[in-house]
């Protein structure tokens, strides 16, 4: 009740939707419902799995928005309106910074599904006790290995564009102070 009272007052104080609440309030709910609408104790402990799932294919079925959810996500993070969240908006305009959003995106939803799905392999194949074990450690496990990619990665590609940007401006500036060549700035002879 209250994650979507919040999410709703969100909505409605600041005329946008806060993503992060209503991928959690999303997860929530499925969870529930399946949770209530079976009796067993094994399915509640795969209840936990559920919003994982949910994230998981949010964030693929993203890569067919606009902008994918990490990129909202990130945003929402940092704030819209701060420096940050303005320049994340302004580099969306470039084709490899959306490329790698969406790549960092695609690899969260696919881990995420791994996740959920090892989760249920461990609350149908260990005791109630151990499965219970391994479910409250695994998401905090899957998420720190996930940033520490993420970061890797955006490391290594922000490295890679600024390598590019340096040589084309190398390219540039050397196509601009580069005396022309002499088949260009010799006069052209009628009857040549």
């Amino acid at each position: 009740m209250f994650p979507a009272l919040g999410v709703a007052i969100g909505v409605i104080q600041h005329r946008r939707l806060d993503v992060v609440g209503a991928v959690v309030l999303a997860g929530i709910i499925v969870g529930t419902v399946v949770g209530l609408a079976s009796h067993n104790a094994r399915l509640v402990l795969v209840e936990g799995s559920v919003p994982t799932a949910v994230f998981g294919i949010a964030c693929l079925g993203s890569l067919w928005a606009r902008r994918p959810l990490m990129f909202s996500l990130a945003r929402e993070f940092t704030g819209p309106d701060t420096t940050r969240g303005q320049e994340m908006t302004r580099l969306w305009q470039y084709e490899g910074y959306r490329r790698v959003l969406r790549v960092i995106t695609a690899v969260w939803g696919v881990a995420f599904l791994i996740e959920a799905a090892l989760r249920v392999v461990i609350v149908y194949n260990t005791s109630a006790g151990t499965a219970l074990a391994i479910s409250k450690v695994t998401p905090f496990v899957f998420a720190a290995i996930m940033c520490a990619w993420t970061v890797a990665y955006g490391t290594r590609q922000k490295r890679k564009g600024e390598r590019m940007a340096a040589a084309a401006g190398v390219v540039i500036a050397a196509s601009h102070t580069q005396a022309p060549s002499p088949e260009v700035t010799k006069p052209v002879r009628r009857g040549q």
